[in-house]
C-alpha cells in the first residue's frame, strides 16, 4: 500500500530520493528551488488560462500577460 506509514516505506522513500538527487546532481534545497518555481509558474499559468476561458479580452497572448 502506497500510504502505509511504516519505518520500511520511509527508509526506501529516502533512498529513492538520495539516489534521485545523485542522478540529477543536485542538493536537497538546490532541487526544492528548483521544482517550486518550476511549479509555481505552470500553475500561474493555468490560472490565467482559466481566467482566460472565461474572459477571453484577458490574457490573449499564450497566458502570458
Amino acid at each position: 500500500m502506497i500510504f502505509n506509514v511504516n519505518s520500511l516505506n520511509i527508509i526506501f522513500m529516502f533512498k529513492n530520493s538520495k539516489d534521485h538527487l545523485n542522478e540529477v546532481n543536485e542538493t536537497y534545497f538546490k532541487h526544492m528551488t528548483v521544482n517550486l518555481k518550476i511549479g509555481l509558474s505552470k500553475l500561474i499559468t493555468g490560472f490565467k488560462f482559466l481566467i482566460h476561458g472565461i474572459i477571453p479580452a484577458l490574457f490573449k497572448k499564450n497566458g502570458k500577460d
